[in-house]
């Protein structure tokens, strides 16, 4: 107490100076209607800064909430689409969180990229879902901008599988305006070039043909973008193009993908196992 009173004792000068200041600012500001004018303007221009400011502090910290949300319910919409439902049918207010029951093939799971490799000769994927997800081998991964790769390892809560960056691993995939499809593989050179093999020459190619998945297995459903024709050329002797195809996805950058369920998977081969076998199908 004694202090504060030496302290108000000591600058009681600067102090009432203080104080008779913010008083006759008070009162310019409260009788003259100019002054009170600009004073509401410049103060409010001040706290809508500082708003804007804070906001989007906000907003950048809460990316990764938003982020995940998106795909989630970008996983929800693609399986809505592989059932074949109308917009009708998906309850505008949950915006189809609960799946309706179809007749499907094909299941998506939202799923966080936590180590990915491009600069390798095999190039790895590792995701932040495991087997308590529903995460299995032999599933496909998909980005936003087109597939990724497949699952090779699963533990209780991560995976880990072959980017389409690894040469032990190839895809079938096919010309989207023709339907001539081939095998597509990594050469452990480039990270935004594949080669696509066992197209004829007779097939029209142009630069720029979008490239999808073919259908034909089990991991992938027909028609997911891979990516476009870069340059082809006709070696001699041969009697297939050499083409090079720019990847859609940049392995760069993924943050976000999602793990795509066969449901039928288990019938289709063992169906085509006792084919194979000749054993009786009935």
């Amino acid at each position: 107490m004694r202090s504060l009173l030496r302290f108000l004792v000591k600058n009681y000068g600067f102090l009432l100076f203080l104080f008779l200041e913010v008083v006759s600012l008070v009162l310019v500001f409260n009788y003259n209607s100019f002054q009170k004018s600009k004073y509401l303007n410049s103060s409010n221009f001040v706290s809508a800064g500082l708003y804007s400011t804070i906001n989007s502090v906000s907003q950048y910290f809460d990316l990764a909430r938003v982020n995940k949300h998106l795909a989630e319910e970008n996983a929800r919409l693609r399986t809505h689409l592989q059932i074949g439902i109308s917009s009708a049918d998906i309850d505008s207010d949950t915006l189809g969180y609960g799946l309706i029951e179809a007749d499907t093939t094909f299941r998506f799971t939202p799923a966080r990229v936590i180590n990915n490799s491009v600069n390798k000769q095999q190039n790895y994927i590792t995701l932040n879902k495991g087997r308590k997800d529903g995460i299995k081998p032999d599933q496909g991964i998909l980005s936003p901008q087109g597939i990724v790769g497949v699952i090779t390892a699963v533990s209780e809560s991560y995976s880990t599988g072959l980017s389409l960056l690894n040469p032990r691993w190839s895809v079938s995939a096919k010309l989207k305006k023709s339907g001539f499809y081939g095998s597509l593989s990594w050469n452990g050179e480039d990270y935004q070039m594949l080669d696509l093999l066992e197209i004829p020459f007779h097939v029209k190619l142009d630069v720029g043909d979008t490239i999808v998945t073919s259908g034909y297995s089990s991991i992938f459903p027909e028609g997911l973008l891979i990516g476009v024709v870069d340059e082809f050329t006709q070696p001699e002797g041969e009697n297939y193009y050499d083409i090079k195809v720019r990847l859609s996805t940049n392995f760069k950058s993924i943050r976000y993908v999602e793990v795509i369920e066969n449901l039928k998977k288990d019938e289709l081969e063992n169906l085509e196992s006792s084919i194979k076998d000749g054993q009786d199908t009935n």
